[in-house]
Formats: structure tokens, C-alpha cells, sequence
């Protein structure tokens, strides 16, 4: 591995909750170059193996889940999941290569099954974060729950 891949893998190992999903980052295409078209849920249940697919917790995917959906009440959920700066698993990954990634992750089927599910685990948050993490946004929102790795808010 080279010392530039080795650097990319430490800072994501340092900001992801999932570090199975690190090594895969980092992996190579398999099918560099080609045009990859992809669906609505493939995006969702993707950004939920991104954000929370190493998670221990069952509740976890799917209080991202909930995110996603109440966030996307005026928009779309491709548009919530691909705003810049939104959800961390995007911000520097092509949406092919994400879903690439999610793909092969044990949890990929569950995540697509979530994708139509509907719950309630978060009491309607519209942020997260991770527990290691302090953002100045947290402060101005109400807390709601912790689940898993995340503190979600509202």
C-alpha cells in the first residue's frame, strides 16, 4: 500500500464509527471508468452502510434511516443523502464508489430493507453525530436520543 493510501485510511479510520468499511475505501475499482447507474434506495441504503453499517446496535442503520426521511420532507432523499457536507460518508467518494463499497458490506440487504421501512427510534431527529465528536451545531438543537455510536437531535 502506498504511504498516500495509508494517510487516507488513518484519517478516515480517525473520523468514520465503522472502521470495517475503512479497508474497503481504499480498495481498488473494480471497474474503473465505466458508467454506473443507480437507484434512489441504492443511494439511502448505501449512506446507511456508510454512516452506520459497522454499528453493533440493530437500531443503528435505521435511526439513519429516519434522519434521511425526516429530513427530505420538502426534497428529495438522493438530494439529502448528496448535499454537501451532510452526511461525511459522501464528502470525498463518487456515489458509484460509494455504492460499490456498500455493496459488498454483510449488511447491505438489511440496509435496502430499510430503505421502505419506517420507525421511530430517533423521536423525529433531523441531525446526528458521532459520540466522539463535539460539532457546534449540537448546541443549538434539541437532543433526542443515543443510539449506537451517534447522538441524534432535533
Amino acid at each position: 500500500m502506498k504511504p498516500q493510501t495509508l494517510l487516507v485510511s488513518a484519517l478516515i479510520c480517525a473520523v468514520c464509527a465503522a472502521c470495517a468499511i475503512c479497508a474497503l475505501l481504499t480498495s481498488p475499482l473494480s471497474a474503473q471508468g465505466s458508467t454506473v447507474s443507480v437507484s434512489a434506495s441504492e443511494i439511502v441504503a448505501a449512506t446507511l452502510i456508510l454512516e452506520a453499517g459497522g454499528e453493533s446496535e440493530p437500531r443503528a442503520m435505521a435511526a439513519v434511516r429516519e434522519v434521511i426521511a425526516n429530513r427530505a420532507k420538502n426534497k428529495t432523499e438522493i438530494s439529502v443523502c448528496l448535499a454537501p457536507k451532510q452526511f461525511s460518508c459522501w464528502n470525498k467518494i463518487s456515489t458509484e464508489r460509494g455504492i460499490e463499497i456498500a455493496k459488498r458490506h454483510p449488511k447491505w440487504l438489511d440496509a435496502l430493507a430499510l430503505v421502505k421501512n419506517k420507525s421511530n427510534y430517533t423521536n423525529g431527529a433531523t441531525h446526528y453525530h458521532a459520540q466522539k465528536v463535539s460539532p457546534s451545531w449540537a448546541k443549538k438543537l434539541a437532543y433526542t436520543t443515543a443510539i449506537g455510536n451517534h447522538i441524534f437531535y432535533k
